[in-house]
């Protein structure tokens, strides 16, 4: 059985694995927004929005 968190973007479910760890980057269906698991309790998963690295092109 999965855990589910909602998606803090637009509301939507989002199952999560049951062995899902702190840092594992998880994507909302409904909306595609990635996230980043930052508590996994007894409560359930935290999510917080995934940091996005650009391109730097070497700058």
């Amino acid at each position: 059985m999965s855990k589910k968190t909602s998606c803090i973007e637009c509301g939507g479910d989002i199952g999560v694995p049951e062995d899902v760890v702190v840092g594992e980057i998880i994507t909302c269906p409904d909306c595609g927004t990635d996230f980043e698991v930052s508590n996994v309790d007894a409560k359930g998963v935290s999510i917080k929005p995934a940091e996005t690295v650009g391109e730097d092109w070497g700058e």
